[in-house]
């Protein structure tokens, strides 16, 4: 059971990410650490200090740390290992086909600073890709939690389940959403805002914008409903079905590329359904990142209250 939270800007979620690891290796010793020379920008390195027998520094050799996690796993622990999202997809998918979903094993991974969220560090570490990969390897979970709420709930969550997990998140504090204690289920989306005349679907860092946008649209008698989808694989379809019927727009809005993302599971779903609705897909439109400050990017990608609101005004007419 989850609910709403006041609007603020949470902890940093890669401290989130490493005191939820911290709280959970104090009980189950079999939970392990890898980190691939970023320690001291996720905060991997307080685990080395607390914990050093579940935490193991691999260096830049991120193919590498997931065959050392999967052979982990094949002995019985339950291996976290972090990087940036486009290293922990793109870099090492082969990796993590084989060795770990087709293998069995199990891998939590965590890619840090997706699309827009890397800011300077440029064009080459924009991943606007990875949820595309992740989510057609068979049997992965894909998730992105809105605040640090979720992730700390995904986090000991993901350590009670055997698979391939992939845990896209921002390293800086995003807005909050939930309050403490809510809970969430895996495969299933939350109706966060009710509305009657246009379907907002979002997640992760993305999903306080939309959230915000819905509100300014209702002074402007346009009622907006807001579905947060933190899990990309599952897939909700069912309650995309239900929340989209009789609705006169459905709009995706995510830190991703349209193709292969959170617009790509919308779209399958209505086409299946052969529903006839309109759909608006809002992201990055099958283009290379760049280097800039967050606002920035988020300006040149789209990716603002602002660009929403118009969007459905738009489409509307």
């Amino acid at each position: 059971m989850w609910k709403l939270a006041p609007a603020g800007t949470g902890k940093e979620l890669r401290a989130v990410f490493v005191e939820t690891l911290q709280e959970i290796m104090k009980d189950n010793k079999k939970v392990v650490a890898l980190e691939a020379d970023l320690g001291g920008a996720s905060g991997f390195t307080k685990i080395q200090k607390t914990n050093p027998d579940q935490f193991v520094q691999v260096g830049i050799a991120e193919a590498n740390m997931v065959g050392i996690a999967a052979g982990m796993s094949m002995r019985g622990y339950i291996p976290y290992i972090h990087t940036f999202a486009p290293f922990a997809t793109r870099r090492v998918l082969d990796q993590v086909f084989l060795e770990g979903a087709y293998a069995k094993n199990t891998i939590n991974i965590y890619g840090s600073d997706p699309g827009v969220c890397v800011a300077a560090n440029g064009g080459t570490h924009n991943s606007f890709e990875d949820i595309a990969l992740m989510r057609s390897i068979p049997e992965t979970l894909v998730v992105a939690p809105a605040d640090e709420v979720q992730l700390a709930w995904t986090i000991r969550e993901c350590a009670k389940l055997t698979g391939v997990h992939y845990i896209r998140a921002n390293r800086k504090g995003n807005p909050t959403m939930y309050a403490e204690g809510s809970t969430f289920e895996f495969g299933k989306g939350n109706v966060i805002r009710e509305g009657s005349d246009v379907l907002l679907v979002s997640m992760g860092e993305m999903l306080s914008k939309a959230y915000n946008a819905a509100e300014k649209l209702a002074a402007c008698g346009i009622s907006v409903e807001v579905v947060d989808m933190f899990t990309l694989k599952p897939f909700d379809a069912e309650l995309i079905r239900s929340e989209a019927a009789g609705k006169k727009l459905v709009v995706t809005f995510e830190n991703h590329n349209v193709i292969g993302g959170l617009g790509s599971c919308v779209a399958e779903v209505l086409a299946d359904e052969g529903a006839g609705i309109p759909l608006k897909r809002i992201g990055a439109n099958d283009v290379f990142g760049q280097v800039g400050t967050y606002d920035y990017l988020c300006q040149a990608f789209g990716l603002t209250e602002e660009h929403i609101i118009d969007t459905i005004k738009d489409a509307l007419k």
